[in-house]
């Protein structure tokens, strides 16, 4: 029988009848104390017992078990394991990002390797669309308005200037754009004029006098050899970064800046780019040797990890993801031209050191 069926059997009132003493019980006999006062056994024994602190009969009446919990219902069952962790995935469309990629280094390559000046060309028409985006995103985000009419055409005239007339001309034509962008600013009401001449002298160092240096690197006798050195380095160090930091990144490199950057994927990118840097000194460029590919391949992947994380501190502080959708699966020009533009300078001087700028 269950416990909780059962229940003590009720106790008619009066004085006769108490927990213990049935109708036909005898009485308990009267016994006097030491004072001579007389007093009831079980009026004793109750006082005993309200004096330990507990109810009365409580040794007579068992504790009752308590009552089984029912189960939890199935949505609130305990999980007998953790769920599986999502799969890494990659951040863009692969399949667009490779087939964007290899189009572009079609003409790239068909350019370097046919006519000089067409790549010359390919390399202004980079220039003017990223300064677009760029000031195009700054008036949207900050209200900048940093003048493109006058930063396009010192940016294209800076990149013929680097090739024709090497970098005496290329700081010329720097300069002169950055006094073009003073006078043009110069129409308009004076409010907000040196924020928005700031911005226009940035965005002409920025884009085209750091990419005038691609066009340097390819007026030497193996220019094109030199080009692809820049390309192949840099996009095996990009390429390096996110395959080992996709696969084995824990440790955050700039979480402020970047949170996808990790410092596995550092030293992936040097890795690959000192291994690339061997091979392009030794079979590419003219006079190279192996020691000189592993330091120009360090110093691309730390130049091209920096450029990425600088293009990631404009866009955050812009906050936008990306520069542009010109580029399906990349985003835009500038996207592309992040890790690009400042190792431009970074290849040109050392293979200047290395083997000379003829």
């Amino acid at each position: 029988m269950n416990d909780s069926s059962w229940q003590p059997e009720p106790v008619p009132a009066g004085p006769a009848y108490d927990a213990q003493v049935g109708p036909h019980t005898r009485p308990m006999p009267i016994v006097p104390d030491a004072a001579g006062r007389d007093f009831d056994d079980r009026e004793a024994r109750d006082r005993g017992a309200a004096a330990d602190g507990g109810p009365l009969f409580r040794a007579e009446t068992p504790p009752q078990e308590p009552m089984p919990s029912p189960p939890p219902p199935p949505s609130q069952a305990p999980q007998d394991a953790s769920p599986p962790p999502p799969k890494k995935r990659a951040g863009r469309d692969l399949r667009a990002a490779i087939g964007v990629g290899v189009g572009l280094g079609a003409v790239i390559f068909a350019s370097l390797f046919v006519v000089k000046a067409v790549f010359v060309g390919v390399i202004v028409v980079a220039v003017v669309v990223g300064l677009w985006e760029l000031t195009s995103r700054l008036q949207e985000k900050k209200g900048i308005k940093a003048p493109l009419v006058p930063l396009a055409v010192g940016g294209a005239a800076m990149v013929i200037a680097g090739y024709v007339r090497g970098a005496e001309g290329a700081w010329v034509a720097m300069a002169l754009t950055a006094l073009a962008v003073l006078v043009w600013r110069m129409t308009e009401p004076p409010e907000d004029y040196l924020k928005d001449v700031t911005a226009g002298v940035f965005a002409a160092f920025y884009v085209p006098f750091l990419a005038t240096f691609v066009a340097m690197l390819l007026t030497a006798e193996d220019g094109p050899q030199r080009v692809v050195t820049f390309l192949v380095l840099t996009v095996v160090s990009d390429t390096g970064a996110y395959a080992v930091g996709w696969r084995f990144g824990k440790t955050k490199l700039a979480p402020r800046i970047s949170p996808g950057k990790t410092r596995e994927g550092l030293f992936g990118a040097v890795a690959f780019a000192m291994a690339a840097g061997v091979l392009c000194m030794e079979f590419l460029i003219d006079g190279g040797s192996w020691w000189q590919g592993l330091v120009l391949g360090l110093a691309v992947a730390v130049s091209a990890t920096l450029g990425d994380l600088g293009e990631s501190m404009i866009k955050r502080d812009l906050g936008i993801k990306d520069m542009g959708t010109l580029l399906p699966g990349h985003g835009g020009i500038m996207d592309r031209l992040d890790s690009l533009l400042p190792t431009a300078p970074v290849v040109w001087l050392l293979l200047a050191a290395f083997v000379g700028t003829g």
